[in-house]
């Protein structure tokens, strides 16, 4: 698993952090853990909404190779 260290946090916000942490029953390693999990979670959500949205968006797709594969398999290819 991955490691991540953050500097220069104003001790006002670790403290707040401790406090949320503590009124929660964990660590503040925790805390900062799950906020991180979810955070992440989130914005994949987000993306794939977003990848969704794009493709409801892209008009619907009109090739179809099947006869032509089926003409190829049947021996009729121009290839030869």
């Amino acid at each position: 698993m991955a490691q991540v260290l953050v500097r220069q946090l104003d001790d006002a916000v670790v403290e707040r952090l401790k406090r949320k942490a503590a009124a929660r029953g964990t660590s503040l390693e925790g805390y900062v853990r799950d906020l991180m999990n979810r955070d992440a979670a989130e914005g994949r959500a987000a993306l794939i909404e977003e990848l969704r949205a794009m493709r409801a968006a892209q008009p619907p797709q009109t090739s179809d190779s099947t006869e032509y594969i089926r003409r190829w398999r049947d021996g009729d290819r121009d290839d030869d």
